[in-house]
């Protein structure tokens, strides 16, 4: 996978449920301590909700999820939002559904109905937006292989981040990850030095 698709985050998307009021928040988020501290940062702005129920998935391969129910009946709010995560093909996405519950009981149906309706609405106000995946690369050459290099980084449009011209020349060098099998092959054939930088 070389990028995907996310969000950009949104608060404050209300929605009314027999007079339970429903709060849709999404965030982009890339690890796991960014989402504790947002679900954190939400129960300091609602101290008085009953309820902070949110699903998120990370990552490239998408494996690392997660649902909470948040006291609500189990399978009734973490897997809608999660649902609605999922059907937009969003990674590296949470979407917190807060609720302040007003009295009347809303039944299994209802819950999972107004925790997906929630979500839904919370992702279409916001914008989707598609990050590509960069590559970091460390390349070395002699003074005199230096305009050949610029030739090949030009071609796999790499930006050069940083340089040292001397008699060793060093560049640091950022590049779209689907660039990175051509770029590589041909670095090797012309036996230049590179090492992929985290």
């Amino acid at each position: 996978m070389t990028s995907f698709k996310t969000i950009v985050d949104i608060k404050d998307v209300l929605v009314k449920e027999k007079s339970s009021k429903f709060i849709g928040y999404g965030f982009y988020v890339s690890n796991e301590f960014q989402i504790k501290e947002k679900i954190e940062q939400l129960k300091e702005v609602h101290p008085k909700a009953n309820h902070f129920c949110y699903a998120y998935r990370l990552g490239l391969d998408k494996y690392n999820f997660r649902v909470n129910d948040d006291g609500e009946p189990s399978g009734t709010a973490g897997k809608p939002i999660l649902g609605q995560i999922d059907s937009n093909g969003l990674t590296n996405c949470l979407v917190v559904v807060v609720r302040y519950f007003g009295g009347v009981k809303l039944g299994v149906s209802g819950l999972i109905l107004a925790y997906k309706e929630t979500a839904k609405q919370t992702i279409g106000a916001t914008s989707l937006i598609k990050i590509t995946i960069k590559e970091k690369y460390k390349v070395r050459c002699t003074y005199l292989e230096q305009n050949k290099l610029y030739k090949i980084f030009s071609k796999a449009k790499a930006t050069v981040i940083e340089q040292s011209i001397e008699n060793e020349c060093t560049f640091t060098i950022e590049f779209e990850k689907e660039k990175e099998v051509e770029l590589t092959k041909i670095l090797s054939e012309q036996g230049i030095y590179f090492i992929k930088l985290d």
